[in-house]
């Protein structure tokens, strides 16, 4: 198995098991990472997202939190992974199944360099916002407003552990 395959395997066995320590420690310092809700620059903002995440699902809904991955290939440079999230949206408490497909590339010290989540934004917005989602998902501006309020979140959650 590739070492960069192997890197894959670890982060997303730690991300089932909502292990952020573990997940952070396969970035490099100066990686970067974007999917629909967030574009971050930095190992610091990766990690604050994943341990921000991960503690929200322990606190409130840890036994809806279900992932699974597959199709991991890798080699020096990039590597690809689909992985399907079932988790309970903290905001609406309602039930969401996230299909994503993600994208990286890494560091010849094989830590991931870039990671791009890709996923039906309006999908996800109809099961997790229900009727607002609905009528709201597919535009620009609410994608756009969704990063505004992940952004705040994620900065407020920094500032109280730093």
């Amino acid at each position: 198995m590739h070492p960069n395959t192997q890197t894959l395997t670890r982060f997303y066995t730690a991300f089932a098991a909502l292990d952020a320590d573990a997940m952070a420690a396969c970035y490099a310092e100066d990686a970067t990472f974007d999917d629909p809700a967030f574009s971050l620059k930095g190992q610091r903002d990766i990690s604050g997202m994943w341990h921000m995440l991960c503690a929200a699902t322990l606190a409130k809904n840890r036994a809806d939190w279900q992932l699974e991955f597959r199709d991991v290939r890798a080699d020096d440079r990039s590597g690809h992974v689909h992985w399907e999230a079932h988790y309970r949206f903290s905001v609406s408490n309602r039930l969401v199944h996230n299909i994503i497909e993600a994208d990286f590339t890494f560091t010849s010290q094989g830590l991931i360099a870039s990671h791009t989540d890709h996923f039906d934004f309006w999908r996800w917005s109809r099961q997790a916002l229900g009727m607002g989602g609905w009528v709201l998902g597919w535009a620009p501006y609410f994608r756009r407003q969704m990063r505004v309020q992940t952004h705040a979140a994620l900065a407020n959650y920094l500032a109280k552990h730093p």
